[in-house]
């Protein structure tokens, strides 16, 4: 299990690396690290709305929360208990965030246009900031 704060400290500091990798026009990182940091930021969240310390971390300890065991945004924004907020208040940021996913690692570099990776990267601010 991973604390709750560590994993805050973990999605602050991987929207520093998504800055970084933006400044040094590394805009496909950037956009993949904005997404890392909303799903991180969601979990702290779900251990908040949940009461728990720590959220799951290996396979044996998802064992009995299989439907935490994800990396899709729109799932954990649900199982967060926030998802009417974000989706009312904030609906042009989270429809930018929505359209991460894992498997852009995969993408050929030079995907993310650096004005997509701006408006990424903004977005993945402004809701670290609410959620």
């Amino acid at each position: 299990m991973i604390a709750m704060a560590e994993l805050r400290k973990i999605a602050r500091a991987r929207l520093r690396d998504a800055e970084a990798l933006y400044n040094a026009r590394r805009y496909d990182g950037a956009v993949y690290l904005c997404g890392y940091t909303i799903e991180t930021a969601l979990k702290v969240r779900i251990c908040r709305t949940l009461k728990w310390p720590r959220f799951p971390s290996t396979r044996a300890e998802f064992s009995s929360y299989q439907s935490f065991r994800t990396h899709n945004l729109n799932v954990l924004l649900h199982l967060s208990g926030i998802e009417s907020k974000i989706t009312t208040q904030y609906v042009v940021e989270w429809s930018t965030v929505a359209l991460w996913n894992p498997e852009m690692r995969y993408q050929p570099i030079g995907a993310t246009t650096k004005s997509d990776a701006r408006t990424m990267l903004d977005s993945a601010k402004v809701l670290l900031g609410v959620i």
